[in-house]
């Protein structure tokens, strides 16, 4: 049997109406059906005519086929189309672009359709740092600044966009950027629906004429090719033109892109993130700002820890510590390369997760560092077996005398980014070749205020095992 706009009655009409102003897809969920319901008074529950129906259930459990969707976008008013200039001989016409009705309207105004689902939920886990901060300030501002966050595997930067996403209650629309994404599968393309050929709006486009203000996530965008060159005008805030159906498209206020990557666009040359490519710098160029996110301070790190473990109904915080230690001595020595093989946040919070399903410590790290070679998983683990042992002397612990030490003598600081303005104004200095904050002995000597950045002096450098 054909489902057909014209023979539904008016209340199905208004109801199909309401979908219609929100999507053009014909199969929408249960609670799809709820959000309109919550936001107009033509009905109280999901109507019978849809979900009783056991002709519109699709494969998909809790998931009705509704096609007269497809009907009642063309039958919704549509505004004049504004004239493209095109060369004379090949015109192009720009097609109608279809407005709600009353019904669409309260919809989107009051549920924001598609866009609730695309605002992030927020986790009760989460721990605020790094440029979490300077993100959540930039889309504040609601001016269109794209920014490119770079750093190593494994330390926040997808999740601390998404978090001030969902903080913020603004759509993000993340597009996972491999070598193979081109314009069709960012700005657009023609697929066939039910047996029709029909325009399908890209995540970019739908993120630029979000009315609330839409987020562009470009996760991993250094692993892309040339294909993303197609972008050059959205990074710009002019809007794109899609050349396909000849429609220009226009932001939206607050609109604006953010990029992850672990590289600055100029490759990998050491191999740790093959794949990704020296990305043009017309392109690069066109980020007014890069982010360099490092891995958390120690006590930041331990906050996160200790939210994993109460998560998982675990309460063990000599094991956290443990762990943060383990892991930024193997990062000092990944940095002095003496280990080609790093230990990122992320990776501690799956030892955790794994800790409590096998209730087993040395197994769930032995689990998450399986993948390294058999010489690195060794001397990790003897590290690990270490620090857990207290065979390795806690950095925290610096001398209470520092007037008995060379003035000169450098002291380390631990400092985390959310942290450096403090540490600035109390006389820390900034390493950038070895990318620490630094002291004097003397300096503590006559003020001890930078003690709470746990100081590590010469005679208590962890020696590396590697």
């Amino acid at each position: 049997m054909t489902f057909r706009y014209d023979d539904l009655s008016k209340r199905q009409r208004q109801f199909v109406d309401a979908l219609a102003a929100q999507t053009q897809n014909p199969n929408v969920d249960r609670q799809y059906l709820l959000d309109i319901i919550d936001a107009t008074d033509i009905y109280t529950v999901p109507p019978a005519w849809i979900v009783q129906d056991s002709r519109r259930r699709t494969d998909t459990r809790g998931v009705y086929h509704v096609p007269e969707i497809r009907e009642a976008v063309h039958t919704i008013s549509t505004a004049a189309p504004e004239p493209v200039a095109a060369p004379a001989a090949a015109p192009v016409t720009v097609a109608a672009a279809p407005t709600m009705n009353l019904a669409g309207a309260a919809v989107m105004g009051m549920t924001g359709g598609d866009r609730a689902h695309l605002i992030p939920s927020r986790e009760s886990t989460y721990v605020p740092w790094g440029h979490f901060s300077s993100i959540e300030k930039i889309l504040k501002a609601k001016i269109f600044y794209p920014t490119f966050v770079t750093g190593l595997s494994g330390n926040g930067k997808t999740t601390m966009i998404e978090q001030v996403c969902a903080k913020l209650k603004r759509p993000c629309y993340r597009v996972n950027i491999t070598k193979q994404t081109d314009e069709d599968d960012l700005l657009g393309g023609f697929r066939l629906i039910d047996g029709n050929t029909v325009w399908c709006d890209g995540p970019v486009v739908k993120a630029m004429e979000d009315p609330a203000g839409g987020v562009l996530l470009l996760d991993e965008i250094d692993l892309g090719s040339t294909n993303i060159m197609c972008l050059q005008s959205v990074l710009e805030g002019k809007g794109v033109y899609l050349k396909k159906i000849g429609r220009w498209v226009t932001p939206a206020a607050g609109f604006t892109v953010l990029a992850t990557a672990n590289t600055k666009g100029k490759g990998s040359d050491d191999g740790r993130f093959i794949g990704t490519n020296v990305m043009n710098e017309a392109f690069l160029d066109r980020f007014p700002v890069t982010l360099e996110q490092e891995y958390a301070s120690r006590s930041t790190e331990k906050k996160i820890l200790t939210k994993a473990m109460a998560a998982v109904s675990i309460d063990d915080a000599d094991f956290g510590d443990h762990l943060v230690k383990w892991a930024e001595i193997i990062r000092k020595s990944f940095a002095e390369g003496a280990v080609d093989e790093i230990i990122s946040t992320r990776r501690l919070v799956d030892i955790v997760k794994a800790y409590a399903i096998f209730d087993d410590k040395m197994t769930a790290i032995n689990m998450a560092i399986a993948r390294f070679d058999d010489d690195t998983k060794e001397g990790f683990l003897n590290l690990y077996t270490k620090v857990d042992g207290d065979d390795v002397v806690a950095t925290e612990a610096a001398p209470t005398d520092w007037s008995s030490m060379d003035p000169d003598a450098r002291i380390e600081l631990n400092v985390g980014y959310e942290n450096k303005d403090d540490a600035k104004n109390l006389g820390a200095k900034w390493d950038g070749d070895k990318r620490t904050w630094y002291t004097t002995a003397g300096h503590l000597a006559t003020d001890d205020r930078l003690t709470a950045f746990n100081p590590i002096a010469p005679t208590q450098d962890v020696e590396c095992p590697f």
